[in-house]
């Protein structure tokens, strides 16, 4: 009986120290997915930020004097080259038309007179009663009269000119401002003190002007002389723009300008593009964000949420060779087909993990037990 008892106790107590052999056991490994980063060629945009400028823009002056008669447009409308925008008192400049024209006509029978003149003297000349001295200076008035005649019809184009001018008429087609002078007052005009009437600024196409760093200006000029990528002073490489209430590019454009030189106080480089404006929604003066062709180049491709952000870091969780997770920093690049570029930090090699990041403990140190999974781009 107290043999039995004894085996019994010895069984029970095997049992306890196993248990608790057991629980003391380190664990295998926490379970994860694992897979190499995507390696393939994108197409690569560079954001930067600008404004848009009209294409043309002009302030709308007098080339002539005078007072204003009438306003002939509605403040902020739309107006085409040509379009009546101001009209001047007209009168002084009419009777200074008929005046030229008065003198003119003088003028005429004064070269009339003088043309007879010469003729009736030209046989006395010939026959010697008439000194050539006389002749000559009969000859000179006719020059004379000749040279008056053409200085007053001179003066008849240049007194119809300005009486042309006082129709101020829109220069280009456009959107105009409101008016800064309203009828009855008196505005100067015909030179750098002209009064300013109004403005207008084009509307289709417009520009869009950024900078770019010197750095990415020197990229750009390297990938050129490789023959990666066409400087857009060769050709209109596209660009892309999205606004201010916007998530997507959805504007496409393309350059049609680079500076000759860098600003020396900011080392960079102006660039514009240009984009079709047909709806009238993108408007001079307006911010956005550009996104400009950068080429196709070879890159690391991961899934956004594989990353991590570690104070001013980005990493993502890597596997190594004993199993043990490992923090690897990265530099990312945009979204392309649904993933994460990075620009620089990972390896073919590198097994990222992708699935199980949601446990805490994942972290670096920790051993885990990885599963092969794949990295997709999305489907379109």
């Amino acid at each position: 009986m107290t043999r039995s008892i004894s085996v019994a106790a010895v069984c029970l107590l095997a049992l306890a120290t196993a248990h608790v052999a057991s629980a003391q056991a380190p664990p295998q490994g926490l379970p994860v997915t694992v897979a190499p980063p995507l390696f393939k060629s994108v197409t690569t945009w560079d954001e930067y930020s600008g404004r848009f400028e009209a294409v043309e823009q002009v302030d709308v002056r007098p080339r002539v004097g005078g007072f204003i008669d009438k306003v002939n447009f509605k403040d902020g409308s739309l107006v085409n080259a040509g379009d009546l925008l101001f009209t001047l008192d007209k009168r002084p400049f009419e009777i200074a038309v008929e005046s030229a024209k008065a003198e003119i006509a003088r003028q005429e029978a004064q070269v009339q007179f003088a043309v007879a003149d010469v003729e009736r003297a030209e046989p006395l000349a010939a026959s010697k009663v008439m000194s050539e001295q006389v002749f000559e200076q009969r000859k000179a008035t006719l020059s004379q009269a000749q040279a008056q005649l053409a200085a007053a019809k001179a003066s008849l184009r240049s007194a119809e000119l300005n009486l042309e001018w006082t129709d101020v008429r829109a220069p280009i087609s456009g959107r105009i401002s409101d008016k800064k002078v309203d009828p009855g007052n008196v505005v100067a005009g015909g030179g750098a003190d002209a009064t300013l009437l109004s403005r207008i600024v084009s509307t289709d196409p417009i520009h869009f002007v950024f900078d770019v760093s010197e750095s990415d200006y020197l990229r750009y000029a390297r990938l050129s002389l490789s023959g990666e990528r066409q400087s857009s002073r060769d050709i209109a490489n596209p660009v892309k723009v999205k606004l201010a209430d916007e998530t997507e590019f959805a504007h496409p454009g393309r350059m049609d300008f680079v500076d000759n030189a860098l600003n020396e106080r900011a080392a960079t480089m102006r660039g514009r593009a240009v984009f079709e404006n047909k709806n009238s929604l993108l408007s001079p003066g307006m911010f956005a964000r550009l996104a400009l062709f950068g080429g196709e180049v070879e890159s690391f491709l991961i899934p956004d949420f594989a990353i991590v952000s570690d104070q001013a870091r980005k990493i993502v969780f890597t596997v190594n060779d004993e199993n043990t997770v490992v923090a690897t920093p990265v530099t990312l690049g945009p979204i392309v087909d649904g993933l994460r570029v990075i620009k620089s930090g990972l390896k073919k090699t590198d097994r990222i993990i992708i699935e199980g990041l949601a446990n805490p403990a994942v972290r670096p140190g920790a051993k885990v037990v990885p599963t092969d999974g794949t990295i997709q781009t999305a489907k379109k």
